[in-house]
């Protein structure tokens, strides 16, 4: 009863201070925070024309949070999803723009997957093999991605009609579903199929079994006869692809072309997302929602002369909290 009362004290005390970061924050900013908070609201969910974008933010991040969460169930932190997703990006425009139709759209998302899997490929090889932490070889390969994309966007594959640096836009575009004038798209569906494929996966095969089993403790893995390095290599590639994937969807149903500065930091905010959701899958969905009506919200507040930074502190506090949570209740259930 006494420990019991004791942590309830303690989460009300994480909760009350929690909320005074944030109202100092919003203080700080120069407007009321009422009149921040209604803007958030406001300029995310108060019309259909924010609610499209609110979910044209979330898209990505859903299915790159899919990307995160498999390397975190496999016990690896593929920070490299931003470059991951880069590529695919690229790959899939370049192949769309060369193929015509609906079949170079398809091919573009296959070669854009194959591309995220390629470039996450030698981060995968170097942890299981040689023992390299997958964070510093994901962190390396984010900055050559980021400027060996920009270096062929600009050299290479740069549209000559246009005055920014950016490839041609690609002709065939993917459909897109408006019930009530909200506009959903086909990467939106795409990362709710994968956010509820990897949680069926995860439980009902026998590589999902293995990959969570290899993420839980590999040296008991490996005494059950599950071979450690190859899982890992696997689940790196797997992730790899759906980082990939989800910057090929991005361009295919969404920007149609790939430009400098193509992503604000999609594969990075990815990794929130997938902390914010802990271990469950379908919990991603929530997560990915809230990052993106912060993101259009975020937006929106700017007119009001708040700082876009703001959003930056709400989803630490946010992710702090439910970090602190998970962690007090895990050790109560092992007590």
């Amino acid at each position: 009863m006494k420990a019991s009362f004791a942590a309830n004290g303690r989460n009300l005390a994480l909760l009350a201070g929690s909320a005074g970061v944030l109202f100092a924050a919003l203080q700080m900013s120069g407007t009321p925070p009422v009149d921040v908070l209604t803007g958030l609201a406001k300029g995310s969910m108060g019309s259909p024309a924010a609610w499209s974008g609110t979910l044209r933010e979330t898209a990505p991040l859903l299915l790159a949070g899919v990307a995160v969460m498999l390397g975190l169930r496999a016990g690896l932190f593929n920070i490299g999803v931003e470059g991951q997703l880069l590529v695919g990006a690229l790959t899939c425009a370049v192949t769309a723009i060369h193929l015509p139709g609906a079949g170079g759209l398809l091919a573009g998302l296959v070669t854009g997957a194959l591309g995220g899997a390629l470039w996450a490929a030698p981060a995968g090889l170097i942890k299981a093999y040689r023992g390299g932490h997958e964070v510093i070889t994901t962190i390396m390969l984010n900055s050559i991605a980021a400027l060996f994309t920009a270096s062929l966007v600009t050299k290479v594959f740069r549209d000559p009609t246009q005055q920014s640096v950016t490839t041609s836009y690609i002709a065939q575009r993917m459909p897109m579903a408006t019930p009530g004038a909200v506009e959903i798209n086909a990467a939106l569906v795409a990362g709710l199929l994968a956010a509820l494929w990897l949680a069926w996966w995860l439980r009902r095969t026998v590589a999902g079994y293995e990959l969570m089993a290899v993420g839980e403790n590999p040296v008991a893995a490996e005494f059950a006869g599950i071979d450690r390095r190859v899982v890992q290599v696997k689940a790196m590639l797997m992730s790899g692809a759906l980082a990939g994937l989800a910057g090929a969807l991005q361009v295919a149903a969404v920007e149609h072309r790939y430009y400098d500065g193509f992503s604000p930091g999609y594969g990075f905010d990815a990794l929130g997302v997938a902390l914010l959701a802990g271990a469950h899958p379908l919990a991603l969905v929530p997560s990915a929602l809230l990052f993106g009506v912060l993101e259009k919200g975020g937006s929106a507040i700017q007119i009001l002369g708040v700082p876009k930074g703001i959003v930056g502190v709400v989803l630490g506090v946010v992710i702090v909290v439910s970090a602190a949570f998970r962690t007090r209740k895990g050790g109560g259930d092992h007590g």
